[in-house]
Parts: C-alpha cells; structure tokens; sequence
C-alpha cells in the first residue's frame, strides 16, 4: 500500500516535470516501455526487488537496458537508487502513464476477445466505447480463448460481457431455476 502511494507521487512529480519540459509525450512512451519491460522480465523484476543485489549494480542494469531515454527517466532512476525505491519503478511507469492518459482525457478500454481485434472491428468498438464514455478511448485486446466467442469490454470500472461463455451460463441458471 505505501508502495502504491509512492509510485503515485513520483508519478506526479515526473509527470508535472515532463510537462513543464514538454516532453510529457515523449516520457509516457518510455514509461510504457519500462512498464513493458519489468513486466515480462520475471528475472528483471527479481533484480530490482532482491534487497540482496547492491544499488549499483541496479542502476547499472537500468542504465543499460533504458540507455537511451530522456533526461528525466534518468534522473527518475537516480532519485529511485538514491531512496531505495528502485522496486517501485515498474508501478511509477504505470501509475505515470494511468496520470498522463487522465491529464490527456484518454481512457483505457479493455477488450477481451477469443480471437485477436481486426482493424475494422477495434474502429467499431471505438466508436462505441467514445460514445458511451465521450471521452477518447485507446483500446487493449486481451486475447482468452475460455470465452470461446463475442467480447467483453470493460473501460474503467464499467463491464459489458457479451461473451458466450457469459451467455451459457445465463441460460445454464435459467435452466437450473425452473
């Protein structure tokens, strides 16, 4: 938990720094990057966690795998080792990218699909989720084939499930009730 606020507070302080440089479009890239990065890096992410490896050693990581960001990924990366925060860095990038998508007016719609988005659909579903939030929507397809067909889309804390597994089980409870 105070993890959590943390990041959110580096996240802000970057954000703000970012935008008075006007770079703030520029950092969200990177910390979508970073996010990416530890994300699906199991090892990474046991590096930065492991109160066992050194702060040096961290820094000399993150400096080789990030070498070319901004100044202000690496000065971010500094105030992190110099704080020892430096396990927090992932959830930073989230919380960053969450701050600039919310100063943006962009909202992130999830769609779960069985199969992947085609470009015509993901437009459609665009369409739709700007008109029920009226805000610009950036779409993420989550692919999970236990959904065997239709879709579920959720933008922010609102779910639509039109999925048939959804729709199997509505009818399997109608079926059981009566």
């Amino acid at each position: 938990m105070a993890g959590a606020r943390a990041a959110i507070r580096y996240a802000k302080a970057v954000l703000s720094l970012a935008s008075d440089e006007k770079t703030a479009d520029v950092v969200n890239a990177e910390m979508k990057l970073i996010a990416k990065t530890i994300s699906q890096s199991k090892d990474l992410s046991d590096v930065f966690k492991s109160p066992v490896v050194s702060s040096s050693i961290k820094k000399s990581i993150l400096l080789e795998v990030f070498k070319n960001s901004s100044k202000s990924i690496l000065n971010l990366i500094d105030t992190l080792i110099s704080n020892n925060r430096i396990d927090i860095l992932s959830d930073v990038a989230q919380k960053y990218n969450q701050l600039f998508d919310e100063s943006k007016g962009i909202e992130l719609a999830t769609v779960t699909t069985a199969v992947a988005l085609t470009d015509d659909l993901k437009k459609k579903v665009l369409a739709k989720a700007k008109e029920l939030t009226g805000k610009d929507i950036e779409v993420e397809n989550v692919i999970d084939e236990s959904i065997i067909g239709g879709f579920i889309l959720r933008i922010g804390d609102i779910q639509y499930n039109a999925s048939i597994t959804n729709q199997l089980s509505k009818l399997k409870r109608e079926f059981i009730l009566n």
